[in-house]
């Protein structure tokens, strides 16, 4: 039997209506985590102890850096205990991902740490929350789940947290790996894994939030016909340390843009260039010359991914070549 703890975030999951038919609106982040698991003991008393604790009681689009850090040190805390075998963090799903490749860079330990949530509330006829926590369960508490960085699971899928994504708007299908694909599924209460991760995460990572505050700011700027430079400049002037943008194509850019992006990193603000596009590499030195102009590339990560990477590499260094190493490696 293992021992897995539940933190709970809040989210649609957690979220009522006042019919069990409505499942576009309703209120999220209504029901506390005992509620959620009160029908759970059964049907996992051969697999696992578990217990749970309210971190946060949120729609996950108010996620906040503070959050993180209370999350992040609350699942360091507990896997470092021998008696803690895994963790499980119950989230909302506009930001799931976001939260799940956070800790992914951040957590210390290869026990399994699993992130899921539901698309629709929990008061609805066919909500699929139940299962979802269910099955987040049975994979923290596997042997093959062990080592493989934070994984996702919504839908009887298993997702990597770097690659995973929201794809639909509400959809039970919506979190999916574009171009890489599940890691594998949960079938009849058991996970199957087809592939594993090989990027830098978790127990292998240089990322360590002892003795940081917060996170250097970073923002994301949206490429698009007719993109306009002010927008760019003011987040400089609003303080930000570092700038995604989410670039055309291979992450190209107008010469404007370019001119703009060259003229703020002048200021001292590092910039990443990502792609708009939902699958692909950006590369080094297609049409924009990295080299030459100093901007890192992205690789597969997506522009808010990038920003999360760019902010956690930002607290350690400024210097270009070092953070694009990170880029590739992690």
């Amino acid at each position: 039997m293992k021992n897995i703890v539940i933190l709970a975030t809040g989210g649609t999951i957690a979220g009522v209506s006042s019919s069990i038919t409505d499942t576009a609106n309703y209120q999220p982040a209504i029901l506390p985590i005992e509620a959620i698991t009160k029908d759970l003991t059964e049907p996992l008393r051969n697999i696992a102890h578990i217990s749970s604790e309210q971190i946060a009681q949120i729609d996950s689009a108010e996620m906040t850096h503070e959050i993180w850090f209370t999350l992040a040190g609350r699942i360091n805390a507990l896997l470092s205990s021998p008696q803690i075998d895994g963790v499980v963090v119950t989230h909302g799903t506009d930001t799931l991902e976001e939260t799940a490749y956070f800790l992914n860079l951040v957590v210390r330990s290869n026990k399994p740490v699993v992130v899921v949530g539901a698309m629709r509330p929990a008061s609805a006829l066919s909500s699929d929350g139940p299962m979802n926590l269910y099955n987040a369960i049975i994979l923290a508490a596997s042997r093959e789940a062990s080592g493989k960085g934070v994984l996702v699971t919504l839908n009887n899928s298993i997702n990597s947290s770097r690659e995973v994504t929201k794809t639909n708007t509400s959809l039970q299908d919506s979190f999916k790996a574009p171009e890489l694909g599940y890691l594998g599924y949960l079938i009849e209460g058991e996970p199957h894994f087809y592939r594993e991760p090989t990027r830098k995460h978790t127990y292998r990572s240089e990322f360590i939030l002892d003795g940081l505050s917060g996170l250097p700011p970073v923002e994301i700027i949206y490429g698009h016909v007719g993109n306009l430079s002010n927008l760019a400049q003011a987040a400089v002037d609003s303080g930000v340390k570092g700038l995604v943008y989410a670039g055309l194509g291979n992450g190209n850019m107008s010469k404007m843009m370019k001119e703009t992006f060259m003229g703020i990193q002048a200021q001292g603000v590092v910039v990443v260039r990502s792609t708009r596009v939902s699958s692909g590499i950006v590369t080094c030195n297609g049409a924009v010359n990295d080299d030459l102009s100093n901007f890192i590339v992205s690789d597969t990560l997506n522009p808010q991914k990038s920003s999360i990477l760019l902010a956690l590499a930002l607290s350690k260094t400024t210097d270009i070549p070092t953070i694009q190493r990170m880029f590739w490696e992690y």
